[in-house]
This record gives structure tokens, sequence and C-alpha cells, in this order.
């Protein structure tokens, strides 16, 4: 018995370690990447092609579609979702949702959920997922939440941690309290960019 329980103490062990391996698709000049959120991706307060996914076309050479909308919740995104995911060119969405929904107070259990209905949508379509974090506001500063890297570990997706928390904490990068400027989205697109590379998506030259 001491034996068998030693077994499964080291099973257990070695099943919380173990992680799938992350499939990822490299992509090519015929496919296009979705960028799915709200004003961060739609680049609030800065020109069309100061935005994050304008600025990643040009890095990538790939078409990125600018799927962001100001003041979005994540419940909203989610039911307009579908339409975006019909496009069979589409092999990768970058998902940048939360900040209304904590601005609004919603339920933080209903915003894990929504990221991983979306998420398992576009999985469902064969289009990867790369998951950016949203900082929570609180009285000492810009917070990581820990709800996304559960959302990412459980999900088994790439996660982007930290960046949004790092560029609206420095005043020279933002043009509110709550959304980038210009300068502030070309750091989005660059992180963006070197995660594509480093995770294979495309290749890192």
């Amino acid at each position: 018995m001491k034996y068998i329980l030693v077994a499964l103490a080291v099973t257990l062990i070695l099943l919380t370690f173990m992680k799938k391996d992350i499939t990822i698709q490299t992509l090519n000049s015929q496919n296009s990447i979705l960028a799915f959120g709200d004003s961060l991706t739609y680049g609030y307060n800065a020109r069309p092609d100061e935005s994050y996914p304008a600025v990643l076309s040009t890095m990538t050479g790939l078409n990125v579609i600018n799927a962001g909308i100001p003041a979005e919740t994540s419940t909203e995104g989610l039911r307009r979702l579908a339409k975006h995911l019909e496009d069979p060119s589409i092999k990768l969405m970058i998902l940048c949702f939360g900040g209304n929904d904590m601005m609004q107070q919603i339920s933080m259990d209903v915003l894990k959920n929504n990221l991983k209905i979306m998420i398992q949508m576009a999985k469902a379509k064969d289009i990867d997922v790369l998951l950016i974090s949203i900082p929570n506001l609180t009285l000492f500063g810009l917070s990581p939440l820990s709800l996304y890297d559960e959302v990412a570990d459980e999900e088994n997706i790439p996660i982007i941690s930290g960046l949004l928390s790092k560029i609206l904490s420095d005043p020279s990068l933002k043009s509110d309290q709550i959304h980038p400027n210009a300068l502030g989205y070309r750091q989005i697109a660059e992180n963006i960019y070197e995660n594509l590379k480093e995770n294979g998506w495309i290749d890192n030259k």
C-alpha cells in the first residue's frame, strides 16, 4: 500500500508539471490575423495607422484585421465573434478583452468564462489564439490579474502578461489613464511581433 501511494504521488506531480505542447501554425502570406478586443485594439486616441493592428500588419507583411470596438465588454465581444471567425483566411486571433468589464464591475467569473468560450470558438475553427492580459487598476497602481494566466493555462495557449501594465504605468506612452498613445501602441505591436517570432507563427529572420 505504501508503494502504491508513493507511485500515485509521483504520478500526480508529473501530471502537474507536464503540459501539452502548444500547437502553432506558421502563417503565410495568404493568412490573416484577427486582432479582437475593445478600445486598446481599436487604437483609441491615435490615428488608424497608429493602432497596434496597423503597425503589426506593417511589421509582419500580413493582413491584420482590426476588430476592436471601444467601450465593449467581453460579453458584447462574445456576441459578435462568430461572424469574424467565418473568414477562412484567419489562422491566428490576438485576444485582448477585460478593461471595460472591470470598469463596469462585471464579475471576473463572467470575464473568465467569456474569454474561455471565445478561445474555444477560435480553436473549433482551427484558429490559434494569443492572449493579452489586461491590468487591474487599484489604489496602488496597475497590477496584473492572475485570471489571464489561469485562462491561458487551462486553454493551453500562449499569453503576453504585464505588457499593458508596463505601458500604462509610463506617462510618456499613454494618452490618458487607460489608453496608450501612438508610441504605446507601437510598443504593443513590437512586443506582439517578437512573440509571434518566438512562438513560430512567423519566420524568425
